[in-house]
């Protein structure tokens, strides 16, 4: 089983981040742009990238290529459900600008989180209908220019978000109605409101890539995996059934410790091959 590794792992140079994943045995990266030389990710929110030209994003790219890893996905992470019409507005256009550096480049995706407002994250009562409008508002015109470009949508669902399930995920795609939205699965996200089986029976037709993370299903933040509740061997079993070969990209790993939990998620697909 090939194995990647998210790029802000790392709090290197490109070249130098790029090196590591491929010596350290990773086939694929998402990539963030969090590099030492290349610093514009910020997470819910958007970093400065009013500096950074279409033919440096082409380098930076290219550095991976280099290297032998491939870059699975664009991550954004920016707020699609900003409660300011003018900050939204540049949230979207910022996610738009990696949609076009993906199109330029031959990335499949971007991905991002749905997004929240500080202190307020998760379902809120008073105002759920509200962001799960603005959400699927502002989803629906990034799939409209994933039409144009050939670039997908991927949406990162998660308990502690206002897409908290995998049947809630699969119903907003339906809801969107657009072949660009897809799912960046992360088991540890959902497990706490859907089984290992329920990921796949809900979006397997739709997962365009995995995070590899793990969590307690009453902790609010994951782990790396095999440190918590998800039942390994079952979901690589269902990974190899219904969608093998798709990018498993650990996430929640250290330079220190990234090798020792590959050799655990092989480990752990060892069980289910001697299972089969």
């Amino acid at each position: 089983m090939d194995i990647g590794i998210v790029s802000r792992t790392y709090n290197r140079s490109v070249e130098e981040t790029a090196r590591a994943i491929a010596e350290n045995g990773f086939r694929w990266t998402e990539l963030c742009l969090s590099s030492s030389d290349a610093d514009y990710w910020r997470y819910n929110a958007r970093g400065d990238i009013s500096g950074l030209t279409d033919s440096r994003m082409t380098e930076i790219i290219s550095v991976y290529r280099k290297h032998g890893v491939e870059v699975t996905s664009l991550g954004c992470f920016t707020n699609l459900l900003e409660p300011d019409d003018e900050q939204r507005g540049q949230n979207i256009d910022y996610f738009i600008r990696h949609m076009r550096w993906a199109a330029q480049n031959g990335v499949p995706s971007v991905a991002t989180e749905c997004g929240f407002v500080p202190g307020r994250r998760g379902i809120q009562a008073d105002t759920y209908e509200q962001d799960f409008a603005r959400i699927l508002d502002s989803v629906k015109i990034l799939a409209e220019t994933g039409e144009q470009l050939g670039v997908d949508v991927c949406l990162e669902p998660c308990v502690i978000d206002v897409i908290p399930s995998a049947k809630r995920m699969r119903d907003f795609i339906g809801q969107v109605g657009s072949n660009r939205v897809r799912v960046l699965l992360d088991p540890a996200n959902l497990i706490a409101n859907s089984s290992e089986e329920d990921m796949f029976r809900y979006l397997a037709p739709y997962i365009a890539y995995f995070h590899g993370k793990d969590r307690k299903v009453n902790d609010c933040y994951g782990r790396a995996v095999g440190d918590g509740d998800i039942d390994w061997p079952l979901f690589l079993s269902l990974y190899h059934e219904y969608t093998q070969g798709l990018p498993f990209i650990l996430e929640y790993v250290t330079p220190e410790n990234c090798v020792d939990i590959k050799q655990r998620v092989l480990a752990f697909d060892k069980q289910v091959k001697r299972s089969m």
